[in-house]
C-alpha cells in the first residue's frame, strides 16, 4: 500500500478552536487553556483509509494558521500547496461565523482545486436550539468545494476524526 502526503490548512478567527481541534485529532487530548498560536504551527498524522473506493495510507500534514486578522497579507503564502481545508467558527461568537465565507474565498484563491470543510466549533456550549437555525442560516451545500458541515466539539471529540477523516478521502 502506498502512502502519499496531503496538507490541510485549518482556518478561522483567533479563538475559534484550530489549536483544540488538531490536538484532538492527532493526540487525542483536550486542554481548557488558550494559548493562542503564533505564525504556523505544523503537525503530523498517518491515516489508513480503507473505503469501498479508498484504500491507502496518508500522511496529513495538519498546517494551524493563526486567526488574528492582522496577518491576513502572509495568510496566502501559508495556504500555497494544500489540497484541503477546514474552516472553522466558534458557535458561541456569531462575528466569527460571519467571516466563514471570507476565510473560504482566501483558502479557494489561492487553491482553486481544493476541497473545504466548515467545522462549527464548541457545539458543547451552545444551546442545541440555535444549532439548527445556525447551520439554515451558514448554509454551504452549494458550493461545489465545501463537502461538508460538521457541528464539532475539540472538548467531546464530537465529529473530529470524522471530519478529518473525510477530508483526506475527498483529497485523494
Amino acid at each position: 500500500m502506498s502512502i502519499i502526503s496531503k496538507k490541510i490548512c485549518l482556518v478561522g478567527d483567533f479563538s475559534v478552536g484550530k489549536t483544540s481541534l488538531i490536538r484532538r485529532f492527532v493526540e487525542d487530548k483536550f486542554s481548557d487553556r488558550y494559548l493562542s498560536t503564533v505564525g504556523v504551527k505544523i503537525s503530523r498524522k498517518y491515516i489508513e483509509l480503507a473505503t469501498p473506493t479508498v484504500n491507502r495510507s496518508i500522511h496529513l500534514l495538519i498546517w494551524d494558521l493563526e486567526g488574528q486578522t492582522k496577518f491576513q497579507s502572509i495568510a496566502a503564502n501559508y495556504l500555497k500547496g494544500a489540497s484541503g481545508s477546514i474552516i472553522v467558527a466558534d458557535l458561541t461568537r456569531p462575528e466569527t461565523l460571519d467571516h466563514l465565507q471570507k476565510h473560504l474565498d482566501l483558502f479557494l484563491s489561492v487553491n482553486p482545486k481544493g476541497l473545504a470543510t466548515i467545522a462549527f466549533n464548541k457545539s458543547d456550549l451552545a444551546v442545541e436550539e440555535k444549532l439548527a437555525r445556525i447551520t439554515q442560516l451558514y448554509n454551504f451545500d452549494a458550493h461545489p468545494q465545501v463537502i461538508a458541515t460538521y457541528i464539532t466539539s475539540a472538548k467531546t471529540g464530537d465529529y473530529v476524526d470524522m471530519m478529518f477523516t473525510q477530508l483526506a478521502e475527498n483529497m485523494i
